[in-house]
């Protein structure tokens, strides 16, 4: 088996994916937050009281994660759910007071995160790096639909 070139494009984009991962994990565990959980406190700070498959259709994932992740959350008291009081079958989703502290500090370490890693990027250079991630992501996108 052939091995990867440690100085290809490839070799060192897993890198940087590892290395983002692990600094997230690092970050948030500072906070008791598991690295799926600020899309959603984000998504509810915005936006309090929605309910769990409009969760599930903004962060793009299975309501049955939502589920999940909400359960998580309900024991860490970031969220509580509610009856919808005009459809009792829809339980709408809201942030505690924790939930919003805990979601400014996490709005707080992802700003850290990306300056850590664009921070000595000049604007020129973040310009080039986002339109050549577009560009990976638009050319992933068209693999994934023809599957």
């Amino acid at each position: 088996m052939e091995r990867i070139d440690k100085d290809s494009l490839y070799y060192i984009f897993l890198e940087i994916l590892r290395l983002h991962f692990y600094r997230t994990h690092v970050l948030l565990d500072e906070i008791g937050v598991y690295p799926g959980q600020p899309p959603l406190l984000f998504i509810l700070n915005k936006k309090d009281g929605l309910s769990q498959s409009e969760i599930a259709t903004n962060l793009d994932v299975k309501p049955s994660t939502i589920t999940v992740m909400l359960r998580r959350m309900e024991k860490a008291n970031l969220v509580e759910r509610k009856q919808d009081m005009e459809d009792q079958r829809i339980s709408r989703v809201y942030l505690t007071d924790e939930g919003r502290e805990t979601c400014n500090k996490a709005m707080k370490i992802m700003k850290k995160l990306e300056e850590e890693c664009f921070g000595n990027f000049t604007v020129e250079e973040k310009v080039v790096l986002r339109r050549l991630l577009m560009q990976m992501r638009d050319n992933l996108f068209k693999v994934n639909e023809k599957v």
